[in-house]
């Protein structure tokens, strides 16, 4: 499991202190794709997809993932918009679970998937179940 800077702080604080960082309680949490197989911890997003038709997939806290050990994986399947421009390919590699549907987040947790995404126009992304991996480290 990967966290960026700010989410570590946050989690260090929520197990040594107490304290619940803001991004925790919400009941949703989304799915972004990025280029890079291995996103950098300092800015995950900055290879996010931007293709015509591309969101960031809502994802319910309490149902999304497996249970038990310590790694994860998506309990159902997982679609992204279709790509409806005909730009260059865009190619996913790796996935990042945020807590905002856009812009900027407060944490992020960097997430691998099973081979890498080509996306050309009307092609829908999306991951089978157990396909998305998180691990703990």
């Amino acid at each position: 499991m990967s966290l960026d800077n700010d989410a570590e702080a946050d989690t260090l604080d929520m197990i040594l202190r107490g304290v619940d960082p803001s991004w925790r309680a919400g009941a949703t949490a989304y799915l972004a794709l990025v280029s890079l197989a291995s996103p950098d911890e300092a800015d995950p997003l900055a290879t996010e997809l931007t293709y015509t038709g591309y969101a960031r997939v809502a994802l319910t806290k309490s149902s999304a993932w497996t249970t038990g050990g310590s790694s994860r994986t998506n309990t159902g399947l997982i679609q992204f918009g279709k790509r409806t421009d005909g730009g260059a390919t865009q190619y996913a590699r790796a996935a990042v679970i945020v807590d905002t549907a856009s812009g900027p987040v407060n944490m992020a947790v960097i997430a691998t998937i099973g081979d890498e995404l080509p996306v050309s126009l009307n092609i829908r992304p999306q991951f089978d179940i157990g396909t998305v991996t998180v691990t703990a480290e």
